[in-house]
């Protein structure tokens, strides 16, 4: 079985026997048609495919391709993605999914509750016990998201530079984001964005300087973008526990992406409380393994593999 995490910054490719053995895993950066393009997205998969086949000694095709990627999204992306997938023939059978379901499936051992991704951008997803899901579009400003390292990152320039030209209060974040990138003013950094000698996408890589303003600076303004941040994944996860009737039970709700990297506490102690304000026995946590173990977890589902595959793989991921 072939198991796919595609998502905005990297993608991961494994590949699993049905007895849940992991036989290799090739990584590489992301085959998102949104972020790179769906010709150079596939040509990525297919050569990150068959690195792993290399290594695994497999000469045939995998029976069953499961793709949890990022950017599959409305039905459209979702028919264009997997007529792409279906073309590259990496797999027999070809299984597309939103990678928000890879970090549930790989978070909730018993495979269902709601997943919040926050990497460059935020997305939502869950699943009920009975097997109904539920998603946001997730397409940014446009459906209502706010979130991920790429609006942390605006905020806090957006800051810096309102505190420097007089309109906004003083904050440590006029320091901290030109110097991230080596230059002295934030309206600095404003006109590389616009001139485009910094690439619009590294913004995000901001987000840690928030975090830490955020905490061992104890800087407010820092503090009140990642409150927000905070607030945003509550909302989300909060809209799905309700669309799925989901408030009263003890769902997991599994925090994944780049931006959980953060050990800031007052951070996960205001998700908790949100979460917990809304659904008492909500159990939330952050996903420690690679989502492209939930993935290869779907495939296990699809094939019937015995539970006993199931926690084979698991603890092979554990190492990872």
């Amino acid at each position: 079985m072939l198991a796919v995490d595609g998502g905005n910054s990297k993608t991961d490719v494994a590949l699993v026997s049905a007895q849940g053995t992991l036989l290799a895993l090739a990584s590489g950066s992301s085959i998102s048609h949104q972020a790179v393009g769906l010709e150079a997205g596939m040509q990525r998969l297919s050569q990150l495919t068959a690195d792993a086949l290399r290594r695994a000694g497999i000469a045939e095709r995998p029976a069953i391709g499961v793709y949890c990627l990022a950017g599959a999204d409305l039905p459209s992306d979702v028919r264009m993605v997997s007529r792409a997938l279906e073309e590259a023939a990496l797999a027999n059978r070809t299984i597309l999914r939103n990678d928000a379901f890879a970090i549930l499936r790989a978070g909730a051992p018993r495979g269902w509750g709601v997943a919040v991704i926050c990497g460059s951008g935020v997305n939502c997803a869950g699943v009920a016990p009975d097997g109904r899901t539920a998603r946001l579009a997730a397409l940014g400003d446009i459906s209502g998201d706010w979130g991920g390292g790429q609006s942390i990152g605006t905020a806090a320039l957006g800051a810096a530079v309102r505190a420097r030209d007089g309109r906004g209060p003083r904050t440590a974040l006029e320091r901290l984001v030109p110097a991230y990138f080596g230059l002295r003013r934030p309206l600095d950094v404003t006109n590389a964005l616009y001139g485009g000698t910094i690439a619009d996408r590294r913004i995000g890589e901001l987000a840690p300087v928030v975090f830490a303003a955020a905490g061992a600076d104890g800087d407010g303004i820092a503090r009140a973008i990642i409150d927000r941040m905070a607030d945003e994944i509550v909302a989300m996860a909060v809209a799905l526990l309700r669309r799925l009737h989901l408030t009263r039970s003890d769902a997991d709700v599994v925090l994944g992406g780049g931006v959980f990297r953060a050990t800031d506490p007052a951070f996960y102690a205001r998700i908790d409380r949100g979460v917990a304000a809304v659904a008492p026995r909500a159990r939330v946590h952050r996903l420690q393994a690679r989502p492209v173990l939930g993935a290869a977890l779907m495939g296990l589902d699809l094939l019937d593999a015995d539970s006993s595959a199931g926690r084979r793989l698991r603890r092979a991921f554990a190492s990872k």
